[in-house]
């Protein structure tokens, strides 16, 4: 009886120091790829198919959902519980012993599993990488009045406001933010004006799995960093691109941290993608500090490669989104330099200066540790203007407000010139700032000027007399004087970004639009050397 009880008391304690882990759980395949793949609109809003066509984005097996069949049997695996879950990746995150998920290898359907703790991979998840190198990465080459309150200066600093007085306030453009929370967004003076217009399109917990809140729960400081985009206070506050859309999704856990929410992020910007957003703000990272430290990365980790959520960002700059992030507030730590998926090849990743353009040492720094320029570009971190939760204006400091600063102005320089890609469009950022040609590891590029920009992609002033397009309204046809000798393609979009209509000039001097309905839309007329764009009405 005493040697029972004794092995009893040894199982029971082997049993309680028992080590939890995390992992992630990839798959062989999936189901129906062929039938996915040629009947989008199952898998995809028609929004992200009209993006992806525009920007020449293949949908490939990657859109395709995991197999739920396989989701529900590692669900039903004794020990296991599934956390979040990638398309991209073809996997499953999962906690449990080491000894449960071990025995996931078993199913005929798990391809490998990558413990967070990769001192436990049989195999390193070094297999899972991809060069995600963006494909166009080289230099492109071509040619509304608000009281911003106390938003003005840190507006103003990247000349963003010169893009709102040529009506491009993020009108047709889908933005999503990735946060810990937004409470008050569903409430307060400073949001009713995208609620009252519809603009406030929808919202997720993916932490608790819960969107009967829309998100309007957790930390508030997913709704201070929302503020510097979407923000409207009349003559007291206005984000950088009030008139857009948004989407909402609680990634963070304010309680834990680990590469748990990193699957959660990669989950949300998935779905972001299926939903046909443009430009994602990311106000988070990732690198030291966790609750395992096991799972923890080392500087020699910030490659680009290595941290899931860094894959995840590079493959979602591949299917067509543009995604802006902070760059980290390390600077006066130890670990000093950029945390992911600001180390991304695929993000353009913002640090904080002051009201002066002066380095904010709080401020994480680059380079990468491949040696690449990060933080790209910079904007004001230091003495933020927000609104609060309580709809008080007020300040905060952080790369988390630098990054949505740029993040709207960055989407309404998109509305501008639809057609670009969004690795043409970050170049276009980088190569306006100030310090494009000596970048440094504090400041990267420097502070982006959005009104030069626009001015360098549409026509000279002084070469207008050379370019006439006319009438305006217009009625049947749109008539086009120029003086060139080059080819020229005309496009025409609607305000929410779908092109609608592509032909280039031959032989005549004008476009039919009686195929169009009455409205507004853009006119992107492109040369051999130059970009413009214009607003037209058709009544």
């Amino acid at each position: 009886m005493r040697k029972r009880i004794i092995l009893l008391f040894f199982f029971v304690t082997q049993m309680g120091i028992a080590q939890t882990e995390d992992a992630w759980v990839y798959f062989v395949d999936k189901e129906d790829v062929a039938s996915a793949i040629a009947n989008p609109i199952s898998i995809l809003t028609q929004e992200a198919i009209d993006r992806k066509n525009l920007h020449n984005v293949v949908i490939d097996e990657k859109d395709v959902p995991v197999n739920e069949a396989y989701v529900t049997q590692i669900k039903n695996a004794t020990g296991v519980t599934v956390l979040a879950k990638s398309k991209w990746f073809n996997c499953v995150y999962v906690r449990g012993s080491q000894t449960d998920i071990a025995n996931l290898l078993s199913l005929g359907f798990v391809d490998s599993i990558d413990y967070a703790d990769n001192s436990l991979d049989i195999r390193k998840s070094i297999i899972h990488k991809k060069d995600l190198t963006p494909k166009n990465n080289n230099k492109f080459a071509v040619k509304t009045t608000f009281n911003y309150g106390s938003a003005a200066q840190q507006i103003q600093q990247l000349n963003a406001n010169y893009l709102h007085e040529q009506d491009f306030t993020g009108t047709g453009m889908t933005i999503a933010v990735m946060d810990s929370g937004f409470p008050g967004v569903n409430t307060i003076d400073g949001f009713k004006r995208i609620r009252d217009e519809g603009r406030l399109l929808d919202g997720y917990d993916f932490v608790r799995r819960d969107d009967n809140e829309f998100a309007f729960s957790g930390s508030s400081h997913g709704t201070q960093t929302f503020s510097d985009i979407a923000g409207f206070i009349d003559g007291q506050f206005v984000g950088t691109a009030p008139d857009a859309k948004y989407y909402l999704f609680i990634t963070e856990d304010a309680a834990t941290e680990g590469p748990k929410e990193e699957a959660l992020w990669v989950e949300a910007v998935e779905r972001a993608d299926s939903l046909g957003v443009q430009v994602i703000n990311t106000s988070l990272g990732y690198s030291n500090g966790f609750d395992n430290p096991a799972y923890e990365y080392s500087t020699s980790d910030m490659d680009g490669q290595t941290a899931f959520i860094s894959r995840g960002a590079n493959m979602a700059f591949e299917k067509g989104m543009l995604l802006v992030t902070s760059a980290g507030n390390s600077g006066n730590s130890s670990w000093g330099i950029i945390t992911a998926p600001g180390d991304a090849l695929g993000t353009l990743t913002v640090g904080a200066v002051n009201s002066i353009g002066n380095y904010a040492s709080f401020s994480s720094r680059g380079p990468t540790a491949d040696n690449r320029v990060k933080p790209d570009v910079v904007a004001k971190g230091l003495g933020a203007a927000v609104i609060l939760s309580n709809n008080v204006v007020s300040t905060s400091s952080g790369t988390s407000f630098s990054s949505p600063i740029m993040a709207g102005a960055v989407a309404c320089l998109w509305q501008a010139f639809p057609s670009m890609t969004n690795a043409e469009i970050m170049q276009l950022v980088r190569e306006s700032a100030s310090l494009y040609n000596n970048p440094t590891i504090q400041l990267g590029y420097g502070i982006p000027n959005f009104k030069t920009i626009l001015e360098n992609l549409s026509i000279d002033e002084n070469s207008i007399e050379d370019f006439r397009v006319y009438p305006n309204p217009v009625h049947d046809r749109l008539f086009f004087d120029l003086i060139t000798k080059e080819s020229l393609k005309i496009r025409i979009f609607t305000t929410e970004g779908k092109m609608v209509k592509s032909e280039s000039l031959e032989n005549v001097n004008y476009i039919s639009l009686n195929d169009l309905s009455n409205g507004l839309y853009l006119v992107e007329l492109i040369s051999d050397t130059s970009r413009y764009t214009l607003k037209i009405s058709k009544y």
